[in-house]
This record gives C-alpha cells, sequence and structure tokens, in this order.
C-alpha cells in the first residue's frame, strides 16, 4: 500500500530551518526510528524493545491511519538535516476539546552536546509553529522522566516554563523517578491570512470615523467599491491581507503592498480595541509574517501622532516627507537589517 505523505488536518505539511526540515513522518524511516527507540528506552514510555514486525505494524495500521483524520491522536514528523532523517517527533495526546497537546522528540542516538540542543531548539521552534500557528492550540508542553536534566534549561531558553514536578510517579531501573512537566502557552496576540469572511468586518472598520480622519482620502467607502478593492486586491500577488487576532477576536487589519523594491505597510485597528498599545505589536507580527529582506514603508499624515508613535515603537523611524492626494505626508521606514 502508498503510505500517506500529507495530514488532512494541516495546510502546510512542512517547516524549515536552516538545513533543517520537518515532513509528515516517512515510512522510510521507520527501521531508523525503531532502532533509535530502542537504545534510548530508558527514557521512553516503552517497555520493551522494539520488533521489526512490530514496528510495520505500527506504521501500516496505527501511524497511515492518522493522516486523514480530521482529529487525529498524534501528528507525526521526520526531523531531516539536508534531507536525512536524524530524529522524528511531533504532538501526542492530543486534547482537540481543550486544544492542548504533549510533545514528543527523539533524536538519533550519536547526536549529543551542543548540537543535541541544537536539535531540541530548532524542533520545538518549528513544532510549535505548528501546534499554535497551524493548528490554534492553547498549550504544548513536555513530559520528561528525571534522568535528563540537561534537556531542562534547553526548554526554558526558548520561553518554556517548568510547571510542575509529579514526584517519584515513575519507577525505572528499580528506582522511583520524578516526571518534569515544561509547558507553553500560546500568546494571545497572533495574525492569520485575510479570509473572504473577514470581509465584512474590514469594510467597518474602514467605515470608522477616526479611521477616515487619518487616511489620505476620508470620504465614505461604499459596499461596492469595497467589494471590487478586497476581491482585486486578495488576488494580487504584489499585496497581502492579514488579520490580526487577540484573545480569539478580531482585532487589526494589516496590509502590504509591493511599491519598486520596497514594501508599504498599512495598518487599521478593530474601534474597539483601541488604546490597548496592540498596534505596534501587530505590526511586528506583521512584518515577520510577509517583510522579508525589504525594507517597510508607512505613509502617515503628519496630524496622526498616535500613528506616528506607534511604527517608531515597531522600529520604525523617520525618513522623508512626500505628498499624497495633494497633501503632506510623513514617510516612516523599517529598513531590512540583512541589506
Amino acid at each position: 500500500m502508498a503510505f500517506p505523505e500529507t495530514y488532512a488536518v494541516l495546510r502546510n505539511q512542512t517547516l524549515e530551518y536552516g538545513e533543517n526540515r520537518i515532513v509528515p513522518i516517512r515510512y522510510e524511516d521507520r527501521l531508523d526510528i525503531m532502532e533509535w527507540r530502542n537504545q534510548q528506552i530508558f527514557h521512553l514510555r516503552q517497555e520493551k524493545p522494539l520488533t521489526a514486525e512490530d514496528q510495520e505494524h505500527y506504521f501500516s495500521k496505527v501511524v497511515s491511519s492518522l493522516f486523514g483524520q480530521s482529529h487525529p491522536s498524534q501528528i507525526l514528523f521526520s526531523y531531516l538535516l539536508n534531507g536525512i532523517c536524524i530524529g522524528y517527533g511531533g504532538l501526542v495526546h492530543i486534547n482537540w476539546k481543550d486544544r492542548h497537546a504533549e510533545i514528543s522528540f527523539l533524536l538519533k542516538t550519536e547526536i549529543q552536546g551542543d548540537l543535541f540542543a541544537f536539535h531540541w531548539k530548532t524542533f520545538l521552534n518549528m513544532i510549535q509553529k505548528v501546534a499554535f500557528e497551524e493548528l490554534g492550540f492553547h498549550k504544548i508542553f513536555t513530559y520528561a522522566f528525571d534522568v535528563r536534566p540537561w534537556l531542562y534549561p534547553i526548554f526554558e531558553d526558548i520561553g518554556f516554563e517548568r510547571e510542575a514536578t509529579l514526584k517519584e510517579h515513575s519507577f525505572i531501573d528499580g528506582s522511583w523517578k520524578d516526571v518534569i512537566i515544561h509547558r507553553k502557552i500560546a500568546e494571545t496576540l497572533h495574525i492569520r491570512k485575510v479570509t473572504d469572511e473577514d470581509s465584512e468586518d474590514i469594510f467597518m472598520w474602514a467605515n470608522d470615523e477616526d479611521t477616515r480622519n487619518n487616511s489620505f482620502r476620508s470620504e465614505k467607502i461604499t459596499k461596492e467599491a469595497h467589494k471590487n478593492w478586497f476581491t482585486q486586491k486578495k488576488s494580487d500577488p504584489d499585496s497581502a491581507f492579514f488579520i490580526g487576532e487577540y484573545k480569539n477576536t478580531k482585532a487589526a487589519f494589516i496590509r502590504f503592498d509591493k511599491e519598486n523594491d520596497d514594501i508599504v505597510i498599512g495598518i487599521n485597528i478593530n474601534p474597539e480595541f483601541r488604546g490597548k498599545n496592540l498596534s505596534s505589536k501587530f505590526i511586528s507580527a506583521g512584518l515577520k509574517h510577509y517583510a522579508g529582506k525589504k525594507n517597510v514603508l508607512a505613509y502617515i499624515k503628519p496630524s496622526n501622532i498616535a500613528s506616528v508613535k506607534t511604527f517608531e515603537k515597531a522600529g520604525f523611524r523617520y525618513f522623508k516627507e512626500t505628498e499624497i492626494y495633494n497633501q503632506k505626508a510623513l514617510i516612516y521606514i523599517k529598513e531590512n537589517d540583512a541589506k
């Protein structure tokens, strides 16, 4: 039978970090994974060494069935270095109702020291993107027998907090061992791509009185004009639209347009979320998603002091003046550090 290659529950199947990548777990890696598990059985919830028959059954009957499920109990990945599998892991014991999951990760046995820490951090950074950005989970956590204390600084270096110590929780090699749990909670603020269902909210925010007063064209926008603009821009390869959410509520509209070799950014806050110091955070989040290696420009009315302060807080600086629709405009710039 053909082994599946894509998870129905994921939009993006792979993530990359330099030469490292995670891909949906591959059938071809099953025997390497079995060998690593048997070599490191001391820190796993595995009672006896696996056989090739055990692994074949697990992959063909259990793992393969996960790919087509809308709410799988686990989502597993092969962890690759230059295309070669050197580890595997993912989200296990998934609780879809409460939106949390345990992280599981196992590296090739020979990898130790600084490389061990590097690959753990790399995997954790990628898997939390899957959990928080792809799946919208609230919490992820690690569950570790207290036999590898060098793991804990790795977790804590990238923002995981020690949540609990389960005293003498597991009997390993003739003695009782603690279990250490580290957790990370999803940030209450995140951004996502705009969908058609967001059009009405964007229209209402755009016609808010304060928004119109701070725009270079202050007249009200008709519904037909908005619909035409939204449809055209959404399919324009030189534009990108994002919705910023705060505590699972739509709070901002962030837009990017290519302008020659630069990118122009604009932001419109849901009136209900003004005054909460969220704008600069949404701008920074948007830049991480889209800006890449280009300079980013913001056009601001001189009278809009709040917007000036917002962009300065997000790392922009005054660049020069220009004119838009026969009005004076300030250009603020955030230069790409890599240039």
